[in-house]
C-alpha cells in the first residue's frame, strides 16, 4: 500500500477537549498558511504563528485567503473555521468540530420533536439565565414576555452604571455603521459570543440548527445557548466599550470580549450546559462513551445496534432473533 504523504493526523483522542481552549481568534485582510503544526497569519506587518489545536475557533474577516493546508490542519485539530462577514456581523459557513459521538445530537433531536420536552428544555434555559424564578408552569408566550422585560431592565441598568445613553436594541443586517456605538458594540461583541458558542456546539456533535427557542435558522440553537451569556456577558461588555470613548468600537469589542470569556471560563460553561440541556442533571456528569472513537454502528430496531463495515448477507442467521435469514 503506498503511504500517504504528510504528518499523521491526530486521534480526537489527543487533541485538546473544547472546554479547556482558547475562545476565538479573529483575522481580516491576511494570508492564512501552515508551517507544521501551527497556521500563518501574514499581513503587511509580517507572520505570526498560531498554535491552531489551542482554538476554539477562527473567525476569517473579509480579505482572508486560506490555503489548502491551513484548512487541512485545522480540521485535524478539530478547529471551528468560521468565515464572517465585515465587523464580523454576518455568518457565511464552518467546518467540522471534534466529537465522533451522535448520542448528543440524537439526545437533541429527541427533545426538540417532542412538544413537551421541548417548552421543558426552554424552560431550565430560562432558569439558567434567571435565576429564583418559577416557570415551571409558564408557557412559550409567558417565557418570552418574562425575557423581554428582564432584558429591558438590564439594558436600562447599565446604561445607568456606564452612562451611555440607551435608546433601544436597533441595528441593520445590511447597514452597520447605521447604528450607534452601542449597538455596534452589541452587534460585535454578540457575533464573538456567537462564534464561540457555534464552535462548542459543532465541538460537541450538536446540530446549530436544532434550537428550543430560536427556529427556522441554520444556527438556532446557537442563539439559544448564546442567549445564556449575554446579561453577564456581551451587553456589560458593549456599554463598558463605548464608555471608554474608543476610536474602533468592533476592534475592542473582540479584545474585551476574548478577557471576558477567559475570565467566565466559557468555553467549560458552555460544555456543561450543553450537556445539562440535552442529558439531564445525572447524565451530564458522565462522559460520553466513544465520544472520541470514530466509530459507526448500524440500527437493528429498536434500541438495538450491530456492528457496521460487515457484509450481512454472508450470515446464514440473524443476530438479534436469532432465527433464520430470508436470503
Amino acid at each position: 500500500m503506498t503511504k500517504i504523504p504528510g504528518a499523521r493526523p491526530p486521534d480526537p483522542s489527543e487533541l485538546v477537549r473544547a472546554s479547556d481552549r482558547i475562545s476565538f481568534l479573529y483575522v481580516e485582510r491576511a494570508v492564512i498558511h501552515r508551517a507544521d503544526n501551527a497556521i500563518t497569519v501574514t499581513d503587511e506587518r509580517g507572520t505570526v504563528h498560531v498554535p491552531s489545536a489551542q482554538l476554539a475557533c477562527v473567525l476569517f474577516g473579509p480579505g482572508c485567503r486560506v490555503t489548502h493546508h491551513a484548512m487541512m490542519l485545522l480540521a485535524d485539530s478539530g478547529t471551528t473555521a468560521v468565515w464572517v462577514g465585515e465587523n464580523g456581523v454576518r455568518f457565511y459557513a464552518s467546518g467540522r468540530g471534534l466529537s465522533r459521538s451522535s448520542r448528543l445530537l440524537e439526545a437533541q433531536a429527541t427533545l426538540v420533536t417532542n412538544e413537551r420536552k421541548r417548552l421543558s428544555v426552554a424552560r431550565t434555559m430560562y432558569e439558567m439565565r434567571f435565576p429564583n424564578e418559577d416557570v415551571s408552569r409558564l408557557s412559550m408566550q409567558q417565557l418570552r414576555g418574562r425575557e423581554g422585560a428582564r432584558i429591558r431592565a438590564l439594558y436600562r441598568e447599565e446604561s445607568k452604571r456606564t452612562g451611555v445613553p440607551w435608546f433601544g436594541r436597533s441595528y441593520k443586517h445590511d447597514d452597520f455603521d447605521a447604528s450607534d456605538d452601542v449597538n455596534k458594540a452589541l452587534s460585535a461583541a454578540n457575533t464573538a459570543l456567537y462564534g464561540v458558542v457555534h464552535s462548542v456546539v459543532v465541538a460537541m456533535g450538536c446540530s446549530p440548527g436544532l434550537g428550543f427557542v430560536h427556529t427556522g435558522g441554520d444556527r438556532a440553537f446557537v442563539h439559544d445557548v448564546a442567549d445564556l451569556y449575554k446579561a453577564e456577558c456581551t451587553i456589560p461588555v458593549a456599554f463598558d466599550v463605548v464608555a471608554s470613548a474608543v476610536t474602533d468600537v468592533p476592534a475592542h469589542c473582540r479584545r474585551m470580549m476574548r478577557d471576558r470569556v477567559f475570565e467566565m471560563h466559557l468555553l467549560d460553561r458552555v460544555v456543561k450546559d450543553i450537556r445539562r440541556l440535552l442529558l439531564g442533571d445525572t447524565e451530564a456528569s458522565s462522559e460520553i462513551e466513544d465520544e472520541w472513537r470514530d466509530l459507526m454502528l448500524l440500527w437493528d430496531g429498536s434500541t438495538r445496534v450491530v456492528a457496521g463495515g460487515t457484509n450481512y448477507a454472508a450470515a446464514d442467521y440473524d443476530a438479534g432473533t436469532g432465527e433464520e435469514a430470508p436470503w
